[in-house]
């Protein structure tokens, strides 16, 4: 009589499966994630650029949403594991780690899943945060059978990637932060190899092992030793290198507002995309494909890289606000309301806790003995708690020209606003 064949007679049938990824090496998959990493909504991932249009500026940025969905999962499995050396006291038993290790790597698998073409210009447009797309995805049959194959509950999985109050506090931070998760850990690093700028990396070995369970009030929270200050202070560091050099670099941002016109004209109806797999169907290839038969120069702006938006000035303090108006207004002066663009934004480096007020900690740091704020264990990073700046002032190609607007800043900038006497 012949037998059928069994797998769990095999030991080779179940090795992990072994995906090489240039930031963090090897990185490994059991059976029921590789299953998790096959569903469509996963495989999207892969065509939703992680850094949107900054390849305009940095060439290489080419990385997709789908190898930092596995970067997270990879370094946050670290960041656990090392909870279970350091603070083995935060789990019941060897099973209660194992099955919020299993929950902490779905989440991070899957916690990017609702964004869209091109990030937060899409969001700008659709009127949609990212987080209510991955619920509605979460709510696919598929998908959550996959997830249930894990042994974990799906509803634990969006909450972890919703940051819900009820979520296990410890992996709540490691999924949806507000400082100390995987997301920001791999992204920082990816971002930073991938562009090229060296001050966006950050010393991640140290700051992994000096991660710990701390006990705040009677609940658990994620915490550091005090020998990992120095390390935790070159995470907001690079965090700040990434928002200035990268994130908000003046090439990216003009791209990203023509992009955001584009769309306007591609996607006239913004409700049309609030049925989920509408919103599916949609990346960052469609988006591009779709717009090449179409006219107009933003079209064409985004084909070919021509410059629609030219810089001509830009200030990274709160006390440069008064000049920037002054430039602001010269220019509209000057060119015409429609001719200029003013472009500001702002950051929290180091972020509260979520759903708390400003008086309330950062990350806990175990500082000799005791369990203190991290803007007291730090000079630096209280300095860097609070809003940073960068505001730009860009001028359009075929309205003005960028050199008399460069100047006109720079005369106002040298004189303090004040008309230069001749």
């Amino acid at each position: 009589m012949r037998r059928e064949y069994d797998a769990s007679r095999d030991n080779h049938a179940f090795k992990p499966k072994r995906i090489y990824d240039p930031i963090h090496r090897f990185i490994e998959l059991d059976a029921g994630e590789v299953a998790l990493l096959g569903a469509p909504a996963v495989q999207r991932l892969r065509r939703l650029r992680q850094l949107g249009l900054a390849y305009l500026a940095f060439p290489s940025a080419e990385h997709s949403r789908f190898s930092h969905a596995l970067g997270a999962l990879a370094i946050g499995t670290r960041a656990f594991d090392a909870l279970r050396v350091h603070s083995p006291e935060a789990f019941d038993s060897e099973r209660d780690f194992r099955t919020k290790r299993t929950l902490l790597r779905a989440s991070l698998l899957l916690h990017d899943l609702g964004h869209g073409p091109f990030s937060h210009a899409c969001e700008s447009v659709l009127g949609v945060r990212h987080e209510q797309r991955t619920e509605a995805i979460l709510a696919n049959a598929d998908l959550r059978a996959s997830i249930a194959a894990l042994g974990v509950d799906p509803d634990a999985v969006l909450g972890l990637i919703v940051g819900a109050r009820d979520a296990d506090p410890v992996l709540r931070e490691l999924v949806s932060g507000p400082n100390l998760d995987a997301d920001r850990m791999d992204y920082l690093l990816r971002d930073a190899y991938f562009t090229g700028v060296a001050g966006g990396t950050y010393d991640a070995e140290q700051l992994i092992e000096s991660l710990r369970v701390v006990e705040v009030d009677g609940r658990p929270q994620l915490g550091v030793d005090g020998r990992g200050v120095v390390a935790l202070e070159s995470f907001v560091l690079a965090r700040y290198m990434m928002f200035a050099t990268v994130y908000f670099h003046n090439t990216t941002r003009a791209f990203e507002r023509v992009l955001r016109d584009v769309l306007e004209v591609l996607w006239p109806d913004p409700r049309a995309l609030d049925a989920i797999d509408e919103f599916l169907a949609w990346d960052d290839f469609r988006v591009i494909d779709d717009i090449r038969t179409m006219e107009g120069e933003g079209v064409r702006a985004l084909r070919e890289r021509r410059t629609v938006y030219g810089l001509a000035a830009e200030f990274n303090a709160e006390e440069d606000l008064q000049t920037f108006e002054l430039c602001e207004r010269a220019l509209r002066e000057r060119f015409g309301e429609d001719a200029v663009w003013s472009d500001s934004q702002e950051q929290l480096l180091h972020r509260l806790p979520l759903t708390t007020s400003g008086a309330a900690p950062t990350v806990r740091v175990r500082l000799m003995g005791r369990i203190v704020d991290a803007r007291t264990a730090s000079d630096l990073i209280a300095k860097l708690s609070g809003k940073v700046y960068w505001r730009k002032l860009f001028v359009r190609t075929d309205r003005a020209s960028v050199d008399e607007a460069r100047a006109i800043c720079a005369d106002l900038i040298a004189t303090g606003g004040q008309p230069r006497l001749l």
